[in-house]
């Protein structure tokens, strides 16, 4: 019975948002509130729980999501992400322009969140075609590839670092597996598919897109934006630091040297929030101050970001009550007592779950926090690593992006495309991200 609640559920959430028009962030409370009555909750402690669940999980995701918005809006605004991309793309030549494109989309991905980056990215993928005469989908396919991993796999990303929260897993670890899982993956997804989908659907490769739609965007000469050096430093210092403290306490683990204050301070300074902390006040003067622009003009980009953000922190904290509801109204337990002595892979269990609530839903990161809620009661009867069931609810959570995923549309409509070629292109790129994505985190797990 508890299933058939949650699945009334979900139909409700697809009637709420795609039907009616609802905000998303409305439709999970008011699913929230009516799944909690339906499993028989106490009505005292309905709200309680919707609140638990809403401030948990915000209060783990709000400050690295709020920093690591800052930290990308100022590499964005300084013209250190073009400077990242132009001069991968002069160094790697036309011959390998498409691996310059790969590597330029995974470090800017890193920094910037997915929807932010595809915004960044597409005028100059534009660009380069025009100059170099080649197909935009050509480019276009290893952008969002690399992007779309960068997003499901690695933190400070909302996915990954809000499951790596729920599930307690250590989130230097997340990243640093997540590297292991996402560099092959983008291989694949990339590079690899573009020559399958060249062959599925010839005509797309023709087709000129269409980026009016992103209005003005500002354009720098290549002289006015920061160093590459320094952009990418700026970039990739929040997973310097984080990979820093993890590969540090690995080691301390498998070698057993006693702990020191040295070594506490290494741990302090690798904490998601603190590593974030300390990069956004490096992209000040890096991006800034340094630059000489003003103060004033800094915190103007850091204002905006947290503006743009407002209403995805409200979505995700949405999802967490839902988690919350589907944990104390008892259907996580039920899940686990449902696969008690079942030799399937808690990785493997949480890949199918997010998998199936991706295709239902659409939104990645409510998949994710809904399979949280259903895999988190399992995960004491196992000693299963913990970051990599992290990162292969990630990867479910991306797979078969449709209809009901804005993604979907936003790829659609920029890159000029039709259904079916949307299907044959976007939708199939992510579904062997998913895919693949599963099968190296499950290789990585004979090993960790």
């Amino acid at each position: 019975m508890p299933l058939v609640i949650v699945a009334f559920g979900i139909v409700a959430l697809l009637v709420l948002i795609m039907g009616l028009k609802l905000n998303t962030f409305v439709s999970l409370i008011i699913v929230s509130f009516v799944v909690a009555l339906a499993l028989g909750m106490p009505i005292g402690d309905v709200v309680k729980t919707i609140e638990t669940g809403l401030g948990g999980t915000l209060g783990h995701l709000a400050l690295i999501f709020g920093l690591g918005a800052m930290l990308g809006k100022l590499i964005a605004d300084s013209g250190g992400a073009q400077r990242i991309a132009m001069t991968l793309v002069d160094k790697f030549g036309e011959k390998n322009i498409q691996w310059a494109v790969v590597v330029a989309s995974f470090i800017i991905g890193v920094a910037l969140f997915f929807e932010v980056g595809l915004v960044l990215l597409i005028p100059i993928v534009f660009a380069i075609s025009r100059q170099l005469k080649v197909s935009i989908l050509y480019l276009g396919i290893p952008m969002v590839a690399a992007l779309s991993v960068t997003h499901g796999f690695l933190p400070p990303h909302p996915g990954p670092t809000v499951i790596a929260g729920e599930y307690g897993a250590n989130i230097g670890e997340v990243l640093l597996y997540g590297f292991i899982v996402a560099i092959p993956t983008v291989i694949l997804a990339g590079p690899v598919f573009t020559k399958i989908a060249k062959k599925l659907v010839p005509n797309s490769f023709t087709k000129s897109g269409d980026i009016a739609s992103l209005g003005k965007l500002k354009e720098f000469k290549l002289e006015e934006t920061p160093g590459f050096g320094i952009s990418v430093f700026t970039a990739l210092l929040p997973v310097i630091l984080m990979s820093i403290a993890t590969i540090i306490t690995l080691l301390q683990k498998t070698m057993g040297f006693e702990d020191t204050s040295f070594l506490a301070a290494i741990r302090f300074i690798g904490e998601a929030g603190t590593s974030m902390l300390i990069s956004l006040l490096v992209a000040i003067y890096t991006m800034g101050l340094a630059r000489k622009i003003p103060i004033k003009n800094v915190m103007e980009s850091c204002s905006t970001a947290i503006s743009h953000i407002g209403m995805m922190l409200l979505i995700i904290g949405g999802g967490g009550a839902f988690k919350q509801v589907l944990i104390n109204g008892g259907v996580g337990d039920y899940v686990a007592e449902l696969f008690n002595g079942t030799s399937l892979s808690p990785i493997l269990l949480a890949w199918i779950i997010a998998a199936i609530l991706r295709i239902s839903l659409g939104s990645a990161t409510v998949a994710a926090l809904t399979t949280a809620g259903l895999v988190i009661p399992m995960l004491g009867q196992t000693d299963v690593n913990l970051a990599l069931v992290v990162l292969a609810t990630g990867a479910g959570s991306l797979i078969a992006s449709h209809v009901n995923d804005a993604g979907f549309w936003m790829f659609k409509e920029y890159f000029g495309l039709s259904m079916k070629e949307t299907f044959a292109t976007w939708t199939l790129l992510e579904t062997i991200i998913s895919v693949a994505g599963l099968g190296f985190i499950l290789a990585l797990s004979l090993f960790v």
